[in-house]
């Protein structure tokens, strides 16, 4: 055991299982304190995020409490300026997961070399990922742009690895403080106070995340092919925040799925490497991060519309299915897969508003925001991604409702003004004409375009590139 102490820089990880930065600094180190940064301008447009991450911290907090490791958060507006401050220290050895976004690796370079000049050790382990990104490559060592070949590859490429047997984390000897002007995890909430409503839904920690990865493989995983696509009925694993912040490893999952023999896993798994496919992109590709990944886009005629964009966000664009997924995601902080595509889809193609504007009101308000996922979905969505939806599908919100929510549920849930509405109108509610049950346009809006309409313009501009 060495007599210096041990920092682990927590970032996505916050687990005790398969974090390997906080396994190696335990083992290495009598004394160790486990440290958050806290980039306030980071966060700014990550209102929902702050929430979940307050509460990890909270929670993770006391559970590195019975290790007698310490866990220290610190309000930093810029890492190099934090770390310079450091760097004189010669006490302590440092540790910590890559984040795969080309921010983050990149300062991982500069933070290796520093540490090398100043002759302080450190280790930087695997972070929450099967493979490593740059890993998985075609034969003449291009990146893939395609999933389906990606994903094949790197399923195989995954399976052939030894797998690594489960370390438990040591206890240190006592617990202690090293870094001075500390914050509280409370100082992190949200300003709005919208958040509230999320404690009804969601409880940040990791033994909750492995509680909800056991109910979805018992009960739920055999019929994830056909149900994820139902808004009504819980058919998803709803794991994707734990999974951002680290509260579940994306190894844990394949671990507990490839013991089990039900239909629904592949599928499940897939979905995994989706996560793994965007982390690809944006990292072979980073140009995609603050723009279109076909530059044939860059010319496309986006409308800019602040009415029509303040009707989508708030869930009052006359369309229910749409309506229904915005407050899903404002009151919740999650939104169902199959819905998050059919309202990207209507912003992007009804509305012709650039998908940036998506990307960003999501960023804001998704507890599962992750960089990588979130523009290549909308990227996907909007036709200008690797391996993009066509620019000719474009989803017909009442069709789409009529089928995944036949019976006008997750409608009637999240929209409260149609729960009267009989379910033959409950997606187009404007042929009901029954004042008595609806007023349309007073009780709920009309729609803000006519689909035949949008449609054809939105096809004209995709023509148009």
């Amino acid at each position: 055991m060495s007599k210096n102490i041990g920092l682990v820089w927590l970032k996505d990880d916050f687990r005790l299982n398969k974090n390997l930065a906080l396994l190696e600094a335990t083992k290495n180190h009598d004394l160790v304190v486990a440290f958050f940064l806290y980039k306030k301008k980071k966060f700014e447009n990550q209102e929902a995020q702050r929430w979940w991450i307050s509460k990890s911290l909270g929670e993770f907090k006391n559970k590195l409490n019975t290790f007698n490791i310490n866990l220290e958060i610190i309000d930093t507006d810029n890492y190099k300026s934090f770390f310079e401050k450091i760097f004189y220290k010669k006490n302590f050895s440092i540790y910590w997961n890559r984040t795969y976004e080309p921010e983050y690796l990149k300062f991982d370079e500069f933070l290796s070399n520093k540490f090398k000049i100043n002759k302080i050790r450190f280790n930087i382990f695997k972070g929450n990922i099967l493979n490593e990104y740059d890993e998985i490559k075609k034969k003449d060592g291009a990146p893939f742009k395609v999933f389906t070949p990606f994903w094949r590859t790197a399923e195989k490429f995954y399976f052939d690895k030894i797998p690594k047997k489960n370390k438990k984390l040591s206890k240190c000897v006592k617990k202690i403080s090293f870094f001075k002007n500390t914050i509280n995890e409370k100082e992190i909430y949200p300003k709005k106070k919208w958040f509230k409503k999320f404690e009804e839904y969601w409880i940040p920690s990791e033994d909750n995340a492995l509680n909800q990865l056991k109910i979805f493989i018992n009960d739920k995983i055999e019929n994830y092919s056909e149900a994820r696509n139902f808004p009504n009925v819980i058919g998803t694993s709803k794991l994707s925040p734990f999974i951002k912040h680290g509260q579940l490893h994306v190894e844990t999952i394949w671990e507990e799925c490839i013991k089990i023999k039900k239909k629904g896993v592949n599928k499940f798994l897939a979905e995994i490497g989706w996560r793994e496919f965007n982390h690809s992109l944006i990292n072979h590709f980073p140009h995609m991060l603050k723009g279109n990944y076909s530059k044939k886009f860059d010319k496309f005629p986006w409308r800019k519309n602040i009415k029509f964009l303040s009707a989508w966000k708030r869930g009052l664009t006359g369309y229910p299915i749409v309506d229904a997924g915005m407050r899903e995601l404002y009151l919740t902080g999650w939104m169902h897969n199959r819905v998050r595509m059919i309202v990207g889809s209507f912003l992007v193609k009804h509305l012709l508003i650039n998908w940036l504007e998506g990307e960003k009101h999501f960023r804001n308000c998704l507890l599962d925001f992750n960089e990588a996922n979130n523009v290549s979905g909308w990227q996907w969505v909007a036709g200008c991604g690797a391996d993009a939806a066509p620019y000719f599908r474009i989803f017909n919100p009442i069709l789409q409702g009529e089928k995944f929510d036949k019976e006008g549920e997750y409608v009637k849930k999240w929209v409260p003004e149609l729960k009267n509405v009989p379910k033959k109108f409950v997606h187009k509610p404007w042929d009901l004409n029954d004042s008595n049950i609806l007023k349309l346009g007073s009780d709920y809006p009309m729609p803000i375009v006519s689909h035949e309409k949008a449609r054809a313009a939105a096809l004209s501009a995709f023509k148009s590139i």
